[in-house]
């Protein structure tokens, strides 16, 4: 699995790169000639469709475009969120011609698959696109995946392309994802004016909380992510057993130096086979969207934390949200913090009524009893 983002898939103008995206191209189907299975995620539809868009309407970020009368309808629509569903809808096509184009001409044939949070939050969804993607690599196909900006707003707010990738790369149990970014790798501090080329990080076993601190924000003006959302990348696909590379995108054959075994960017090395979770824990823990919240008392979060049991109604304080009965919920410390999720077994209504009662009071309060826990430890994922 490759994934590459806006900042890297762009020029100095912040126009695509066509040549880095046959070059880019060229390494990838050298791969899968070689034997191995491909997939690309690829960021830069919307930066595509701004292209296209130039000429008619005023962008504020392309210097290049026409000027309009400050008052004109394109002038008003030129920042806002439907017009980068526009670009999205216009540039996605585009995007995928360039990248079909590029890999046809090394006789390798390419596919659209675009996602969002809910695809991969819905379990039947979840299955049919591994299904997809296991197909489409059987044919020798190389999926290019993009989240589907058009029609998902919070992706276009927050951009997690890096998040679709690891969760992408652990659906269709991936070796290796390379993430390749406009940045050599993690640094050992922030870049500052003062210090713009601090130590590179060769590799992280774990990633902590003081591995998150040396992140810093989005490294290029065309992006949406940074490092932060690439180290979280690193840590869920890590979990799953795959190892995880960020490395600089514009270095020559960065891909086939990768696998060559090359100390390039920063490497994760999968966590050991006993310190990994199940394929169901896994999309608990990162795919599914919670549908609301539970804050449990500190004995009940020592308890989960440090016994692996399951989550009663006795340790439950408070309850946040509509949910039904199957809904993936949060589970909160006494400060507000998440750090837990789980498929619960009640709803929400329900769950405000047991609350804090011993599981045998369950039926007398509820005039049934289904389970004694909230959420089963079978159901439950914890820090």
């Amino acid at each position: 699995m490759v994934k590459v983002g806006t900042s890297t898939l762009t020029d100095e103008r912040g126009r695509i790169d066509r040549a880095f995206i046959a070059d880019l191209a060229a390494q990838l189907a050298a791969i899968r000639k070689g034997g191995r299975d491909v997939l690309l995620v690829t960021s830069g539809a919307i930066r595509a469709g701004r292209e296209r868009l130039a000429a008619a309407i005023v962008d504020p970020e392309d210097r290049a475009a026409p000027q309009r009368p400050p008052g004109s309808v394109a002038t008003r629509l030129a920042d806002t969120l439907p017009y980068k569903q526009a670009a999205a809808a216009i540039g996605q096509g585009l995007l995928v011609h360039t990248y079909t184009e590029a890999f046809a001409w090394r006789s390798v044939d390419c596919a659209q698959v675009l996602l969002t949070r809910d695809d991969l939050g819905d379990r039947r969804r979840f299955l049919n696109a591994r299904n997809t993607l296991l197909a489409l690599l059987a044919l020798g196909v190389v999926p290019i995946i993009n989240e589907n900006d058009t029609v998902a707003v919070d992706e276009i707010k927050f951009g997690d392309n890096d998040a679709l990738a690891a969760q992408v790369a652990a659906l269709v149990d991936a070796d290796l994802l390379i993430i390749l970014s406009d940045v050599e790798g993690l640094c050992e501090r922030r870049p500052t004016a003062e210090d713009p080329n601090p130590p590179r990080v060769s590799v992280v076993r774990r990633v902590d909380d003081a591995v998150m601190a040396m992140a810093g924000g989005p490294a290029g003006a065309g992006g949406t992510g940074g490092m932060a959302t690439k180290l979280h990348a690193a840590r869920v696909a890590t979990q799953a057993g795959i190892r995880t590379v960020i490395a600089p995108g514009r270095r020559t054959v960065v891909v086939a130096d990768i696998l060559a075994g090359a100390d390039i960017g920063t490497d994760f090395p999968p966590r050991p086979a006993t310190a990994r979770i199940s394929a169901r824990k896994r999309w608990i823990a990162h795919s599914a969207r919670s549908r609301g919240a539970v804050t449990v008392n500190a004995a009940a979060r020592e308890r989960l934390q440090s016994s692996g049991v399951s989550l009663l109604a006795a340790g439950i304080v408070e309850v946040e949200g509509v949910f039904t009965s199957g809904d993936l919920v949060e589970v909160r410390g006494p400060e507000g913090l998440p750090f837990a999720r789980g498929l619960t077994n009640y709803s929400a209504a329900e769950v405000r009524q047991i609350r804090g009662q011993r599981s045998e009071r369950i039926a007398a309060i509820l005039g049934y009893q289904g389970f004694d826990e909230v959420i089963h430890r079978d159901n439950l994922v914890v820090e």
